[in-house]
């Protein structure tokens, strides 16, 4: 089906675990340990805010340092073999990007960028990270784990030392990260590129996601509806298989590059 082409990709957290990036609800994730932040907690609660930030400030380093795997260069050699239509990822961790692929569509943002809230004011992540750097000179926490999205376990008392600064465009307003928390709505723009996407392809591939979010699995539902056949490779199963022609438990990092082989795309971005 990949070799035939016009495939649509739609990826998850499950994708990045060879990069040292965990799932969350994949065998060895995290959800059961950690509630991550949502979008009402954190423009509610100052300080669920200065918590988030304190996590992420540590924990964000950890998905700067993330190489892409094999997963993701297999994907990039599919793309760069012309049998792709594009590549949507539930990821923030631009980690597609890194490893060769472009125009992907980011449906819940990335961490490399921060927004205020109140101006819109849009800018990069390292210069957040120098200017918490240095307002929190004596900050120096012991991570006791990361989660997907950036969001580092902390102790609580290591938080509560932490200072936060304000948006430098208009001096008051708040800052996050431009993702998309739980909750909050992802932007139609993006959806409506996604739907269309999937809208056009001739196979929707879904790699690494459990599908257990509306979020994602409303792709795969708009391409059963549409005829459009669904293939499905992930660590355990999905809340999709039903609607899935075909469904692999097998990680990704084995089967994507075999599978860039037998569709005759291999070798095609540079290692």
């Amino acid at each position: 089906m990949v070799a035939e082409g016009g495939v649509a990709v739609l990826t998850g957290a499950g994708i990045s675990t060879d990069s040292g990036i965990p799932d969350y609800r994949g065998p060895d994730g995290v959800q059961a340990r950690h509630a991550p932040m949502t979008y009402q907690t954190f423009t509610r609660e100052a300080a669920a805010r200065r918590r988030y930030w304190a996590r992420s400030h540590v924990g964000w380093r950890t998905i700067a340092r993330a190489e892409p795997n094999s997963g993701h260069r297999a994907v990039a050699d599919l793309q760069h073999g012309g049998l792709l239509r594009g590549v949507i990822t539930q990821n923030v961790d631009g980690l597609h990007q890194a490893g060769g692929c472009a125009e992907v569509i980011e449906l819940h943002g990335n961490l490399d960028r921060v927004i205020c809230l109140d101006c819109g004011d849009g800018t990069a992540r390292d210069e957040l990270d120098r200017r918490l750097r240095l307002v929190n000179p004596e900050f120096h926490a012991q991570v006791i784990a990361v989660n997907p999205d950036g969001d580092a376990d902390l102790p609580d008392a290591t938080v509560e030392r932490f200072r936060l600064v304000g948006c430098r465009a208009c001096g008051r307003g708040t800052l996050k990260p431009d993702v998309v928390f739980f909750g909050e709505t992802v932007p139609r723009p993006r959806v409506d590129a996604s739907f269309a996407l999937v809208e056009s392809a001739k196979l929707l591939l879904v790699l690494g996601s459990s599908l257990t979010v509306m979020s994602g699995r409303r792709f795969v539902l708009r391409a059963a509806k549409l005829g459009i056949p669904v293939a499905i490779v992930n660590r355990g199963a999905t809340r999709a298989d039903a609607y899935s022609a075909l469904t692999l438990d097998a990680p990704l990092g084995a089967v994507l590059p075999d599978l860039v082989r037998l569709a005759g795309a291999g070798g095609v971005v540079a290692r």
